[in-house]
């Protein structure tokens, strides 16, 4: 089983126009990416922020609860959040994960036809022997193009069965969705990747 990690990036990603705009850090993006990480056993979670302020801002957020007052109020918490770093760049990030080797970059892809690989396959590809994977999550309107084309796999996009096409989750959601659908225990088995 491969190595997973997370990256929440907020440069370089899109606005509604196109145009490549740095976002703000929410507390809820922390609490709630990091909470779903822990529960699918994701090793970490790392922030990338270009801005000094803003990783500040999520470094108190994290030591907050990994060894302020709201670790002791909700002790629950202090080990999805321990898993959080920030960092200032997604380099910076796979530096980390890979400690010098190499990290494959995994991003989603709503592009029409671009080639993408199935959530199972995806599935089965973590289950080999391979590279650590971080799994990369934009902000805004999604990752710039720049970011996109240096992944090494593009997992399918989530599709809405809805005749209208609204398609539209906030980042949380989808990270919740593809941690279950690539890391997520089958219904009635055991422990273990299961495609």
């Amino acid at each position: 089983m491969r190595r997973v990690a997370v990256a929440l990036v907020h440069f370089p990603v899109l606005d509604r126009s196109g145009q490549i705009v740095t976002t703000a850090i929410t507390n809820l993006d922390l609490h709630d990416i990091a909470r779903s990480a822990h529960t699918f056993g994701v090793e970490r979670f790392y922030a990338v922020h270009p801005i000094a302020a803003q990783r500040e801002l999520a470094q108190r957020v994290r030591d907050h609860w990994v060894f302020g007052s709201g670790k002791r109020r909700i002790p629950d918490r202090e080990g999805p959040m321990t898993a959080l770093q920030i960092v200032s760049t997604l380099q910076e990030a796979e530096a980390h994960l890979g400690g010098g080797a190499p990290v494959e970059r995994w991003v989603t892809s709503a592009q029409r036809g671009a080639a993408v690989v199935s959530h199972g396959e995806a599935r089965l590809r973590l289950a080999s022997e391979g590279p650590p994977v971080l799994l990369v999550f934009g902000t805004g309107w999604g990752l710039a193009p720049s970011v996109v084309a240096e992944a090494a796999l593009h997992l399918a996009p989530i599709l809405s069965p809805r005749p209208d096409g609204f398609n539209h989750l906030s980042v949380r959601a989808a990270a919740a969705i593809f941690f279950d659908r690539l890391l997520g225990v089958a219904e009635g088995r055991g422990g273990g990747v299961t495609p």
